[in-house]
């Protein structure tokens, strides 16, 4: 065969060799063990489950986070009698769940408040039974410093008239004594009644100790909210869980659980969106407070891939149009925050 003609056959077959190389690094790139693996291997949401997406956005952070009132949950408590082996039982309940109560209404009465109210109303009878004794003593001592007056002066003229010689010795000394008597008499009197007019504090403490026991045996609103949950009803035993749940639901907050690394890009003032299937329309809000904690991640979506684990910061979001939420304690959401 000519030199030349070789040349052209080699030239022809180069381009063709060349594919066909490709074609088998990626079969064999494509039947790979790891590809295979990654692809059998690969996590799909159960059916119906929703997945929510919290990674950080373009222009703002994004979190999942929940609604709840400014301060969270509130649990009213009715703590026990002073000596009494176990807490309180609620005998009244004034209130149900989706109440609006002011700062100092009752809510709830305990079963201790009957004792602690004829406990008071003795505090008070004590106290005028003091206060009559005290004026007994006052009006004892002013007649016995009366009386030692009275014979201070007869002494007085009994010494006059022994230098007369118009009476007698023993009558004299008589009457000096018993104007020292009377002037000891009257000195005890005085000291009696001080004593017993000490007593009167005493006994007013006690009533505002025995005013304090009742106001134990009652659950008032410490201020204005929403009854959220009733715990304890009549007839039940108040434990630690407490016996009602108050929130202030004027002020609504979306508690958004941002990532460590994402905190940086976040500040107070800044504006944020809370979106969720159960609120419709989104809900607008701002950045309230950061609190000062990194924590472990509660809020979690139904991804079985998702972080567990994650360390984040919680922040705050008051929300424009609170009444919107207020029925929406607890409710999961997802927070996008400007940056």
């Amino acid at each position: 065969m000519p030199e030349g003609e070789n040349f052209k056959t080699v030239t022809h077959i180069r381009p063709c060799f060349i594919a066909v190389f490709f074609c088998l690094i990626s079969a064999l790139a494509i039947g790979s063990p790891d590809a295979a693996y990654a692809q059998s291997n690969a996590i799909e949401p159960p059916p119906g489950a929703t997945t929510v997406q919290v990674t950080s956005q373009r222009g703002g952070v994004a979190a999942l986070g929940r609604i709840e009132p400014e301060y969270g949950i509130i649990r009213l408590g009715a703590p026990a009698a002073i000596g009494a082996a176990t807490g309180s039982l609620i005998t009244e309940l004034r209130v149900e769940e989706g109440d609006h109560v002011r700062a100092g209404d009752e809510l709830a009465i305990t079963d201790v408040a009957d004792m602690m109210n004829a406990a008071l109303s003795e505090a008070k009878a004590r106290l005028e039974l003091v206060r009559s004794q005290a004026r007994a003593a006052v009006s004892e001592a002013d007649e016995q410093c009366t009386l030692a007056e009275v014979r201070e002066r007869e002494a007085t003229r009994r010494e006059a008239l022994l230098e007369q010689n118009l009476t007698s010795r023993e009558e004299t000394e008589l009457a000096r004594g018993n104007a020292k008597a009377s002037r000891a008499r009257c000195t005890s009197g005085r000291d009696r009644a001080r004593a017993v007019e000490a007593e009167i504090p005493v006994a007013e403490a006690a009533i505002e100790r025995a005013r304090t026991e009742v106001a134990r045996t009652r659950i008032v609103a410490p201020f204005d909210g929403k009854i959220l949950e009733v715990l304890a009803r009549p007839g039940e035993l108040v434990t630690s869980r407490g016996a009602l749940e108050l929130g202030r639901v004027d002020r609504m907050m979306a508690v958004a659980e941002v990532y460590e690394a994402d905190i940086h890009r976040v500040r107070v003032g800044q504006r944020a969106s809370v979106s969720s299937p159960a609120l419709g329309d989104a809900l607008s809000g701002t950045v309230e407070r950061i609190r000062p904690k990194v924590q472990k991640q509660d809020v979690t979506d139904t991804d079985p891939a998702a972080r567990k684990d994650a360390r984040i910061v919680e922040v705050e979001v008051l929300l424009d149009d609170a009444e919107a939420a207020e029925n929406l304690t607890h409710l999961q959401v997802t927070v996008v925050i400007d940056s």
